[in-house]
């Protein structure tokens, strides 16, 4: 019969540790095993969608609150209000107001937007001063005054172009 090796490389050691999968060696038509941790175990989380947990806030009940879980069952005129906001706070974490309340988050947002607009931009001033060459000569301002008049002199694109729109008797443009 065909045996199927343990998989033993480090990803796998890295899968195992996280508790994702665990391979073991099959041998004959047993085939492969695989445990999965998803989401077929109930967990605590507050949202507002969703307002009933699958599991209580706290599992693990002091002798006082599990007094007062006791007195639960009993008629609810009974119970002061203090002793229904600790009732409240074993079943659940956060109140709708307290998942409404407004973060700050904004702030860290901005803030780390604008630290890294002001890191580029130092990176680009850098790059400007230390990393490009200087411009060539061909970018000042006489080079162009030189460079259009010889276009001008050579009447470059006399029909639509450049010297169409150049008056050649009184020396200037046409309006």
């Amino acid at each position: 019969m065909l045996s199927v090796r343990t998989i033993r490389s480090p990803l796998m050691a890295r899968m195992r540790f996280l508790g994702a999968t665990t391979f073991r060696a099959a041998h004959g038509h047993e085939g492969q095993v695989s445990d999965h941790s998803d989401a077929s175990i109930p967990i605590y989380y507050d949202h507002r969608a969703n307002p009933l947990p699958d599991i209580p806030y706290q599992k693990n009940l002091s002798a006082q609150q599990i007094a007062l879980k006791e007195k639960e069952k009993g008629p609810w005129k009974q119970l002061s209000q203090e002793d229904k906001i600790a009732l409240y706070r074993i079943k659940f974490n956060q109140t709708y107001a307290d998942m409404n309340r407004p973060s700050n988050e904004w702030k860290t947002v901005f803030g780390a937007m604008f630290f890294l607009f002001g890191v580029t931009g130092f990176v680009v001033w850098w790059q400007r001063v230390h990393v490009f060459p200087p411009a060539p000569h061909t970018l000042s301002e006489e080079w162009k005054a030189i460079e259009l008049q010889r276009m001008l002199d050579m009447r470059l694109g006399p029909i639509q172009g450049l010297s169409s729109k150049w008056d050649y008797e009184k020396k200037e443009w046409k309006k």
